[in-house]
């Protein structure tokens, strides 16, 4: 499939966008983490800095990898890949790392990861290869949306056992927006809209810890140091940024006051440190991503690309806005990462894969 001048363009706009957030994102995580790596792990201040750097490299190759594959390669692997996913998340219910009550990391050798990561991407492939292939029976949702609902359902029952709600809530809205752009009937998509609201209020609810972030939601000043002091230090550190911000290095909430600085609450910090100025250009760089990832979608040259780049764009985009509505306290804590900015190397690395698809994709798109 030819490479076309105006695809080019666009890949290299995706490409510059995502390795400007990625670099930041190590600048961010070297500032989040110096103070607990040398006080809470007794290490050098680059210990966690050094560690996401070495993933930050391998999510780079992994780019550029998927940005010189040819999309089509991916369809024959739908299936071998969900199979991969789903046995490896049963794999970490029984012999995964349990940390804090959660059993959500798989090590295999010295190397941990996360399986939930890689069945966002096995889980977008998958309906892309479904969906393309039944183009013409979108009538029949016994064909189209009921072999994909029993795939997420199996997917999402395997993750609220880690428990990972908020993996659960991304596919969610990866897999309806898959199905309104593949066009699915509007009717269906409805029913679906309802159930799906209906299973997250469930779930929310279903277990004390959730009840208690729903609780921080709504009223997180009610307990300041208790179930609200993530969402209350975390409006404390984006307020305390203004403007201009304090700073790179100058967070005060890092200091032990911010939970998960580094990771699920990086968006505090870097409004803290780099204050409005710079988390509206953060934002506003995920909303290039999204503006040209649609774009790729939409001049796509097979049906399955133009499945397979609106997933994987709205999968980056609906995490990335999770995250940050989660940060400033809009949205309940969901454990979701910001895309290329937080730590964590599964995430990095898989993001930084699907990227390099779409990149790949718009490098053929017909514009």
């Amino acid at each position: 499939m030819p490479v076309t001048e105006g695809g080019q363009a666009m890949a290299r706009i995706i490409g510059t966008v995502v390795l400007g957030l990625t670099i930041f994102g190590l600048v961010m995580v070297l500032s989040a983490t110096s103070v607990t790596s040398l006080y809470k792990l007794d290490a050098s201040p680059l210990y966690q800095f050094s560690r996401q750097a070495l993933w930050g490299i391998i999510g780079l190759v992994a780019f550029f990898v998927g940005s010189r594959l040819d999309h089509r390669r991916l369809q024959p692997l739908a299936g071998p890949l969900m199979v991969v996913a789903i046995a490896l998340l049963v794999a970490v219910l029984f012999i995964g790392q349990n940390i804090n009550g959660s059993s959500r990391w798989l090590a295999i050798g010295p190397v941990v990861i996360q399986p939930s990561e890689l069945a966002k991407f096995a889980v977008v492939v998958f309906c892309a290869d479904l969906l393309a292939r039944r183009a013409k029976q979108m009538h029949r949702s016994d064909l189209t949306i009921k072999p994909i609902m029993i795939v997420f359902v199996v997917v999402a029952f395997l993750l609220l056992r880690q428990p990972k709600l908020g993996t659960v809530l991304v596919l969610a809205a990866v897999v309806f927006t898959m199905l309104f752009v593949a066009g699915a009937r509007m009717g269906h998509l409805a029913l679906l809209s309802l159930v799906g609201m209906a299973g997250a209020a469930f779930f929310a609810f279903s277990a004390d810890y959730r009840r208690a972030r729903i609780t921080a939601f709504l009223d997180p000043w009610a307990d300041p140091t208790g179930v609200g002091l993530q969402t209350v230090q975390s409006q404390i550190g984006i307020a305390s940024g203004g403007w201009l911000g304090v700073g790179l290095g100058g967070s005060r909430s890092k200091w032990g006051f911010l939970p998960h600085a580094h990771s699920d609450f990086i968006f505090s910090v870097v409004a803290e440190e780099v204050g409005l100025i710079g988390a509206g250009a953060l934002i506003l760089a995920f909303f290039v991503i999204g503006y040209f990832g649609m774009r790729t979608a939409m001049h796509a040259p097979d049906q399955f690309g133009v499945l397979l780049a609106a997933g994987l764009t709205s999968w980056i985009l609906i995490q990335a806005f999770l995250n940050i509505a989660m940060a400033m306290g809009s949205m309940p804590s969901t454990g979701e990462t910001l895309p290329f900015v937080s730590a964590g190397g599964s995430s990095l690395v898989t993001t930084l894969f699907a990227a390099g698809v779409l990149a790949s994709i718009a490098r053929r798109a017909r514009v």
